[in-house]
């Protein structure tokens, strides 16, 4: 009787292991969705009134974070109007910051959702992301800053040098502040309360787009005379 029993505990403890393990992994699929504001009970048969409902708040959220980005890319007119080329490598330079963001939101929403992420470790995962952050940053700016110089010396722009400059050091501080953010913002929201795999991305992908758009043509301003 007593083996019976172990036997229907341990069989009871692994059924529910295997529901937990269920559990989580259906968490982790419907992650990449949350985070661009599709919720978890949308599927491929979920009628389209219903897929609009859910979605729609989303895009206004994100509307909302354009017309930021826009008002920012608007105080620098002026430098856009004097260096036209510059608008070549804004997308550049905002699609590497977003990637780099979204790769350090990645990994830091996925040690939540396994619980390998713990209190004692966010520092130290905040620390590294930033880490990576900068190294990805200049090893890429180093790229993208030839890149930019290529096609400045084909346009014969005497400011070659200096707007190389000003991509290299835009790239880094961009994925610095990709990684930081990637890292922390989940922190910060689940502390407050908030959901970090739904909220997360657009605020995300708002500081990183308003911080390279920002420091790229900030630094254009000041350094390219």
């Amino acid at each position: 009787m007593l083996e019976v029993r172990l036997l229907h505990l341990q069989t009871k403890n692994l059924y529910d292991q295997v529901l937990a393990e269920q559990k989580r992994s259906f968490e982790l699929a419907a992650q990449p969705g949350e985070m661009v504001g599709v919720k978890k009970e949308v599927r491929l048969s979920t009628p389209w009134f219903k897929s609009l409902k859910l979605r729609l708040p989303w895009l206004h959220i994100n509307l909302i974070a354009s017309f930021i980005i826009a008002a920012v890319v608007s105080l620098f007119q002026g430098t856009i109007d004097r260096l036209l080329i510059l608008t070549i490598f804004m997308p550049v330079l905002m699609d590497h910051s977003n990637n780099a963001g979204s790769q350090a939101l990645a990994i830091t929403l996925r040690g939540m959702m396994l619980g390998d992420l713990k209190t004692e470790t966010e520092k130290a995962q905040v620390m590294k992301e930033a880490l990576l952050g900068l190294l990805n940053g200049a090893l890429i700016g180093l790229v993208a800053a030839i890149g930019m110089f290529v096609v400045a010396t084909v346009k014969h722009l005497p400011t070659a040098k200096m707007l190389s400059l000003v991509v290299f050091l835009a790239m880094i501080g961009s994925c610095l502040i990709s990684g930081i953010c990637g890292a922390i913002v989940p922190l910060i929201l689940k502390r407050c309360g908030a959901d970090p795999a739904k909220a997360s991305s657009i605020f995300l992908t708002t500081v990183t787009n308003v911080v390279s758009i920002g420091l790229f043509l900030g630094l254009a301003e000041l350094l390219v005379k």
